[in-house]
Order: C-alpha cells, then sequence, then structure tokens
C-alpha cells in the first residue's frame, strides 16, 4: 500500500526493479555455472593444453631447448591458470548468450534482428583472431627471436612467463579482429558513415600501424602480422556498414511490452 506522499509511479518501479535484479542474479550464476562445469572437464588436461601451447616455441628451440620453471609452484599453477582461460573461452558462447537473454527484453525488434549477428560475428571473429596467432603468429615470432638471439645466449624461458606472453598476444590478435564489428556498431549509431570510412582509409591504417607497434611484442614480425590483416578487416568493415546501415535506415520499430 503507498502512502498519501508516495510517487504511484515509483511504487511500480520498485517491483520491476526488483525482478531485474533477480533476473541479472540468475543469469550471472547460470553464466558462472556453465563455465565452473566447463573448467572441471578441463582441469585434468591442463598439462596437455600447457604442452600443446608450449609447441610453437620449443619447434623452434636448438636440440635440447626447454622451458624451465623459476618459481616453486609454477609447474602447478601455470596449468591451471591456463585450463581457467581455455575454459572461458570454450564458456564465451554461453556467457554471452546469457548477457543476451537478460537485455534481449529491452530491445526493440530492429535491434534485436541485429545484435544476434553481430554477437555471432563478434565471437566468431576473436576465435578467429586467437587461432590466426597461435598457427601464424607464434611461430613466425619464436623463430624470428631464436635466429637474433645473440651467440652463446641460451633461450630457457620460464613457464609463467611463456604463458603470461601468449595470452598477451591472443587477447591482442583476438581484440583486434573485432574491428569490423566495431566499424559497423559504430554506422549503426550514427558515429560515422560508410563514406566517412572510406574517406578516412589513410588515417586509419596509420592508426592501425600504431595500435600494433604497441600491443604486440618489440618486433617487426609480429607487427606487420597484425597490422596487414587489420587493415583488410578495415575495409571489410566498410563494406559490412555499407551493406547493413542502408538497409537499417529507413526502418520502423516497435517497443517490446514491458
Amino acid at each position: 500500500m503507498s502512502t498519501p506522499h508516495s510517487d504511484p509511479a515509483d511504487d511500480a518501479a520498485t517491483p520491476r526493479l526488483l525482478d531485474h535484479l533477480i533476473e541479472l542474479r540468475s543469469r550471472l550464476l547460470r553464466g558462472v555455472a556453465g563455465l565452473i562445469a566447463v573448467l572441471l572437464v578441463i582441469l585434468p588436461f591442463g598439462n596437455k593444453l600447457y604442452a600443446a601451447l608450449a609447441a610453437p616455441l620449443l619447434a623452434k628451440l636448438p636440440p635440447g631447448g626447454q622451458l624451465i620453471a623459476v618459481e616453486v609452484a609454477s609447474p602447478f599453477f601455470a596449468p591451471v591458470k591456463l585450463a581457467f582461460f581455455a575454459a572461458l573461452m570454450i564458456s564465451m558462447p554461453w556467457l554471452l548468450y546469457q548477457a543476451w537473454a537478460f537485455v534481449a527484453p529491452g530491445l526493440y525488434q530492429r535491434e534485436k534482428r541485429l545484435a544476434m549477428p553481430l554477437l555471432v560475428s563478434a565471437v566468431t571473429l576473436f576465435y578467429a583472431g586467437c587461432a590466426f596467432a597461435f598457427f601464424l603468429v607464434l611461430p613466425a615470432v619464436f623463430g624470428f627471436l631464436t635466429k637474433i638471439a645473440p651467440e652463446g645466449v641460451a633461450m630457457m624461458t620460464d613457464i609463467t612467463a611463456y604463458l603470461d606472453f601468449v595470452l598477451v598476444i591472443f587477447f591482442a590478435f583476438g581484440a583486434s579482429f573485432e574491428l569490423p564489428v566495431a566499424l559497423v556498431i559504430a554506422a549503426l549509431l550514427g558515429w560515422v558513415t560508410p563514406d566517412q570510412l572510406k574517406e578516412s582509409r589513410g588515417y586509419a591504417v596509420v592508426g592501425i600501424f600504431i595500435v600494433a607497434a604497441v600491443i604486440t611484442p618489440p618486433d617487426v614480425v609480429s607487427q606487420l602480422m597484425l597490422a596487414i590483416p587489420m587493415c583488410a578487416l578495415y575495409e571489410v568493415g566498410i563494406l559490412a556498414a555499407r551493406w547493413l546501415v542502408p538497409q537499417t535506415a529507413d526502418e520502423s520499430s516497435t517497443k517490446p511490452r514491458a
């Protein structure tokens, strides 16, 4: 029952807010439960995962070269850390689905039609960036680094330092491959137009090379192997924005029922 001085709108908004908070908690619990389930499945294979992750470096080391563990607990914590990040990547579609299920009821019908393809494209491009880094970039970078090592210097990398290095590379390439999705979203929001993106191509290329120099290791191989695909993805983003924006500019949308 509302008090004589209470606002009916506030009284009606309070249950809706509680419903949203309960729904948010439910989605968070489901997402965390899925992540933990995947982690429990992967955890026994942590050492094998690390062996597979270390293969690009070990293949480039001289005969007898190996990774080392500087800290006492590194042989335990490094595979566990890798298993967690692997579980996070595997369960990413499930986590994003929970986020989508929470926000979808408040979206317009047009926004729903666009959000799902963009979400799928973002996940796919992130995985593609990680795969590109593992199968092409890491072997090229390690081959370059082992060849320029000074004479008499043996590369004996700590397993934790190697894991951190590879995870940074994965994140850098995975996030950079999201460029087309970012351009499409910017165009849909009206921040830029496809023509403006085309006209700014020269500035974009310079910016891409600067970003590649900042987020990659200090070697020209990894910088070029990130900058060149990003330039190609920029062109893909322009084409996707040009294809989507005209189709959505004149569409009318209706707000879903509360």
